[in-house]
């Protein structure tokens, strides 16, 4: 199943020093999900200034527990970069 990730990071003073620190820990995990084939593509969210606000990934994984682990594990969440963070089934349009 894929899964659509919407995060969005608090926006508390120290919100973009907080990314900028755990940025390369969420690369890392993100690389390791994309050796598994885990992670399809993402990114950051931007604002109209281009400045990084959140993150959308898509994820293919085979169960539930794996969301839920993923949700868990994440070094954004973890280290309380998002604040809000929104998963659901995807399912891409056959046009």
């Amino acid at each position: 199943m894929q899964y659509v990730v919407h995060a969005y990071d608090y926006t508390t003073a120290d919100a973009f020093d907080r990314r900028m620190a755990v940025r390369p820990a969420h690369l890392a995990y993100v690389r390791e999900l994309k050796a598994k084939g885990q992670f399809i593509f993402g990114g950051a969210l931007l604002n109209p200034a281009g400045k990084m606000i959140g993150s959308m990934l898509l994820l293919d994984l085979e169960t539930e527990e794996q969301l839920t682990d993923y949700l868990q594990s994440d070094p954004y969440i973890v280290e309380g970069v998002w604040e809000k963070v929104d998963a659901k089934p995807f399912r891409k349009a056959d046009v």
